[in-house]
């Protein structure tokens, strides 16, 4: 999930579902009696940090338009206004900006995205970071690999776990799906990825405001490789080169919404899933967390509006024939338990320890209604040892890998990890519930290839009635040690590890 990080995982890779217990939605045009300006400070106070802010907005247009002046009256200043949900962001020095806009005839919820400057960020990859793909890795694999399979397929133990080898021999999927990768950058001039690459559906959100710059999408010398890792397990062509995605017929598009340091903040969120419902992106992959805080609560002021800015954006991708699937987390966590501790948050600051509700405090965009919560397993289709899980929160489970010591592949494989593209034409292993997620996202794809008319809702319940069903693995001692390192609850067709089961890729491409 966010991001990059052993924190739980930021990137989800080893770098989240419930639903909310009440709606967070704003409510509809003519809803909210006209808005009108609170008294708002004639010299207002410029001289604390710069932060961005997401501003709520109830009813309509003349609304949003009235709270605009507020805005700026309050010492804020419009970066994008995406008025088709009620979502402002803004900037602003003013410390007493969000107490101030709270107080606003037609806010419905203001909050500041961050608490502080930017840090430096770690990538979450399974803790012990990526792995290289080795000379003779390649060698053995190319040597094993038939004339059907591209030449580091037979590395790629994660295609048959799901039977996407089986589904390719009836389809690869339309060029008509475009599935669009939210994270942190795809570098579309890989070999690999360069043939299914949609430019023009693609944009950097990191502003909060759609750049479409040519290669704005991409990441930057030094930043991360997890979007572009994401983008190969779901569309890698089969071309004769490198690996296969689980779709390799599809359009990839890249939606870079990090920052160089590696934080996912809500305005870039917002706008990620406001530009993939506005140019035709059918799935959207999100292998993250919402930064500064693994879990945002809805009893603060500031987390409770940034849940409602990104709930109105997935909602309204949703509404435009979008389907959203984002990773569990990497922390262990059960996510259906009465209480957790969260210390890693606020993670632009200094953390500190704090007991969550995870039925009133959420792991977004994961966590959010409608959004499709996807868990890890590793090469024996056992729960991954780091994978997140819950009954009820998750909805199915892919193959996102694991230490090679806990769940080692069959030959030829010999990495327990996920084997996919990398930036400036590589290849490398990682793991993470941000591998597991894209595993969805590719056989979501399928489905849409399928069946183009299906609704987003039609597609869930395709994806759910297919998957494989997983009973329970009680007890699970992942580590070998004589220690229970989580415990299932649940049924066959429906429990904690693996929600309605593992996803069957072959099944989406039958009629």
């Amino acid at each position: 999930m966010a991001h990059l990080g052993s924190r739980r995982g930021r990137v989800l890779a080893l770098p989240v579902g419930l639903a909310l217990t009440a709606s967070l939605g704003f409510l509809p045009s003519g809803a909210a009696s006209a808005a009108e300006l609170s008294d708002v400070t004639a010299a207002v106070s410029t001289d604390g940090p710069q932060l961005s802010y997401v501003v709520n907005v109830e009813g309509g247009r003349w609304t949003a338009a009235s709270v605009k002046k507020a805005i700026a009256a309050a010492g804020g200043e419009v970066v994008v206004s995406y008025d088709q949900i009620g979502v402002i962001v803004v900037r602003s020095k003013n410390p007493a900006f969000g107490d101030t806009i709270r107080k606003v005839r037609g806010v419905a919820s203001a909050g500041a995205t961050r608490t502080a400057p930017l840090k430096a960020a770690q990538d979450d990859s399974v803790g012990e970071g990526d792995q290289a793909l080795t000379p003779a890795e390649v060698k053995a694999a190319t040597a094993a690999a038939t004339d059907e399979q591209d030449p580091l397929e037979p590395l790629q133990w994660d295609l048959p776990a799901i039977k996407a080898d089986k589904a390719h021999q009836k389809t690869l999927g339309s060029k008509r799906v475009t599935v669009g990768i939210i994270d942190t950058g795809v570098d579309d001039t890989h070999p690999d990825l360069a043939p299914n690459f949609d430019a023009k559906a693609s944009a950097n959100c990191v502003s909060g405001k759609a750049d479409t710059t040519p290669g704005s999408w991409r990441p930057n010398a030094g930043e991360s490789d997890h979007g572009t890792h994401v983008a190969g397990t779901i569309g890698a062509a089969k071309n004769g080169i490198g690996v296969t995605g689980v779709a390799p017929g599809v359009k990839l598009a890249g939606i870079k919404v990090s920052t160089p340091d590696g934080f996912f903040y809500t305005e870039a969120v917002v706008c990620g899933f406001v530009w993939a419902a506005e140019h035709g992106i059918d799935v959207t992959n999100n292998s993250y967390y919402t930064d500064p805080w693994m879990f945002a609560c809805k009893n603060d002021a500031d987390q409770k509006a940034l849940i409602e800015a990104v709930t109105r954006a997935t909602r309204y991708a949703e509404r435009r024939g979008t389907v959203n699937v984002a990773a569990a987390g990497n922390s262990k966590f059960d996510l259906a338990a009465d209480s957790i501790v969260d210390n890693s948050s606020p993670n632009d600051t200094t953390p500190g320890d704090r007991v969550i509700n995870p039925k009133e405090c959420f792991d977004y965009p994961a966590q959010l209604p409608g959004v499709v919560t996807v868990s890890a397993t590793g090469a024996k289709e056992l729960k991954a040892s780091y994978s997140n899980y819950g009954l009820g929160v998750i909805d199915v489970a892919a193959p996102g890998g694991d230490r090679t010591e806990y769940q080692t592949p069959d030959a030829p494989a010999v990495n327990g990890r996920i084997l996919s593209t990398t930036v400036n034409g590589g290849y490398n292993y990682k793991a993470g519930t941000s591998m597991a997620s894209p595993h969805v996202a590719g056989v979501l794809a399928l489905l849409k290839s399928t069946h183009p008319h299906a609704s987003p809702a039609a597609l869930k319940a395709l994806l759910y009635a297919q998957a494989d069903k997983r009973a329970c693995t009680n007890p699970y001692d992942i580590e070998g040690d004589g220690t229970v390192d989580a415990v299932c609850e649940g049924g066959k067709n429906k429990n904690g590890f693996y929600g309605a089961g593992i996803v069957d890729a072959l099944d989406a491409v039958r009629r």
